[in-house]
């Protein structure tokens, strides 16, 4: 995907900034952002990308390395936990306990609320154990089913704040280019942007 130009970017970083708030980390999705384009991100002045594949974060961290910010975005597969632990700030993604048991950083629980057998993370009703046995875990994240209205992504949001807050974790990872807005009304605190911020 050929992204947007730095100074677009840049404006619309900025915008979507500005409308989320200070208190909420705008996290760049770069999954399908080739490595010879982060160099306009860059210069856009982005400082937080998410990568979303163990070996892209391994190829694009080598080439960039200090000049952005890492957290890891994607489905983490046991055997790619090494390469996170290393490279990554925080894991926004944590969904088994094969997993939870590798990481030595921050870490999301991912939560599934919709109960798409599509979807990873765990229940609910799961989320205990995991803070209990797992003093890493400081937050929770969760996908909500794909809709054109943002406003229906509201009640997972809504259900994810309830849940963090009744086992007191801090951070709250919700909300992609097409619901942003609605996740930082109900409380998030990183947000994964792409399409919103790329599209030329």
């Amino acid at each position: 995907m050929r992204v947007a130009s730095a100074t677009q970017i840049s404006e619309r970083h900025a915008r979507i900034r500005e409308e989320v708030g200070s208190a909420v980390t705008a996290v760049v999705a770069t999954k399908y952002v080739p490595l010879e384009d982060l160099g306009v991100l860059a210069e856009a002045g982005v400082e937080v990308v998410g990568e979303n594949r163990a070996q892209d974060l391994e190829h694009k961290h080598a080439a960039y390395g200090n000049r952005f910010r890492w957290p890891f975005i994607g489905h983490l597969q046991s055997n790619k936990v090494k390469v996170v632990n290393r490279l990554c700030e925080l894991v926004h993604s944590v969904s088994s306990d094969s997993a939870a048991r590798r990481v030595e950083i921050p870490a999301l629980l991912e939560v599934n609320l919709s109960g798409e057998e599509s979807k990873s993370g765990v229940l609910p009703e799961e989320i205990g154990v995991y803070v209990e046995r797992y003093p890493l875990i400081r937050g929770l994240m969760t996908m909500p089913p794909l809709a054109d209205d943002p406003e229906l992504s509201r009640p997972y949001f809504s259900r994810l704040r309830d849940l963090a807050t009744e086992y007191r974790l801090a951070d709250l990872s919700m909300g992609t280019s097409q619901d942003y807005r609605v996740a930082a009304e109900e409380g998030a605190t990183l947000v994964r942007i792409g399409a919103a911020l790329f599209a030329p």
